[in-house]
């Protein structure tokens, strides 16, 4: 019989609320309280899937095997270290930390107390993206990447711009496909001190491309990746999670050179991105062996920097 992990869960917001649905679901999963500093809120969810709360984190987390923290952006810091004088596993969902500085200082606070944090790079689990991975490991060469990412602006998001709210994800997945960066180009809006609009082109050492927009201006919510290798172009959809492959197919003459192509649909396995991250976590509580790379600190680390070249360039041409 597999051992229960025990874990705490800070933050119940709309996120937070989807990560306690997922762990009620796990069988192997106890949930050993929920915290946040809205009381009223707590009580409510408490109710709802019947947890305990806690009220002293000090006299609660040595109880626990692992701490998944879903509070807003600018408290990450401040949690991660608290939470590290208790519990050795912690997940905390994306950007790491608000700043590049306090990112820096978790780097070496984990490797001090032999930490394994887990950041919430979700579109890594998205059944589109872990389908489109398995494509391109049977692709010659990636030569640009496009990635777009548009959600009108959320009322529960007002500590952080575009960047940090949307556009670290694709950040982080054009790192996780293509690797480090040589050269960023980047421009973009600013309204009222935030930006909400930017387009970046990265440029990584392998010699592809990266081309990045995210806004919360525009009104409709897209989530498209768009891949041109050497010998495809992909298309792939993550909100409805549909993979399509566009392949050069036999040349036919018409007075002159005409190529035709063909379009492959890939059946994308239905799976629902949290669970897969959260089961990946439970495994790292659990001490077991992983297939594949949790998106650790380093990967929040580097998607942090280049989050940061993008936003001093854009704020620079915006003054």
């Amino acid at each position: 019989m597999d051992r229960i992990v025990k874990i705490a869960l800070l933050g119940i917001g709309k996120m937070g609320q989807n990560h306690l649905r997922i762990l009620s679901m796990l069988k192997d999963v106890e949930v050993t309280f929920i915290y946040d500093i809205n009381e009223d809120a707590c009580r409510e969810i408490s109710k709802k899937f019947n947890v305990k709360i806690s009220t002293n984190l000090d006299v609660d987390l040595p109880k626990c095997d692992g701490v998944i923290i879903v509070t807003p952006t600018f408290t990450h810091f401040d949690y991660i270290n608290k939470v590290s004088d208790y519990v050795k596993n912690i997940f905390v969902e994306k950007p790491l930390t608000n700043t590049l500085e306090s990112s820096q200082i978790i780097l070496d606070l984990a490797k001090q107390k032999e930490l394994n944090i887990q950041v919430g790079f979700i579109e890594r689990y998205n059944p589109a993206i872990i389908t489109l991975k398995n494509i391109l490991h049977n692709t010659h060469k990636v030569i640009n990447v496009d990635l777009i990412r548009t959600n009108k602006m959320s009322n529960r998001i007002t500590d952080v711009d575009v960047i940090i709210d949307l556009m670290i994800h694709d950040i982080d997945l054009a790192l996780n496909l293509n690797g480090e960066i040589d050269d960023i180009y980047a421009q973009g809006v600013v309204i009222n001190g935030m930006i909400e609009y930017a387009r970046a082109v990265l440029t990584h050492k392998n010699g592809a491309f990266s081309n990045i927009v995210a806004s919360r201006i525009t009104e409709k919510r897209i989530r498209q990746i768009s891949i041109t290798t050497d010998s495809e172009y992909i298309d792939c959809n993550l909100l409805s999670k549909e993979v399509f492959v566009n392949k050069q197919s036999v040349e036919q003459r018409f007075g002159n050179v005409s190529i035709s192509s063909n379009t492959e649909t890939i059946e994308v396995r239905a799976q629902e991105s949290l669970l897969l991250e959260l089961i990946d976590f439970i495994s790292l509580c659990k001490g077991e062996a992983i297939k594949g790379h949790i998106p650790n600190q380093y990967d929040g680390m580097m998607a942090m920097k280049v989050a940061y070249k993008i936003q001093e360039q854009i704020h620079n041409k915006n003054k």
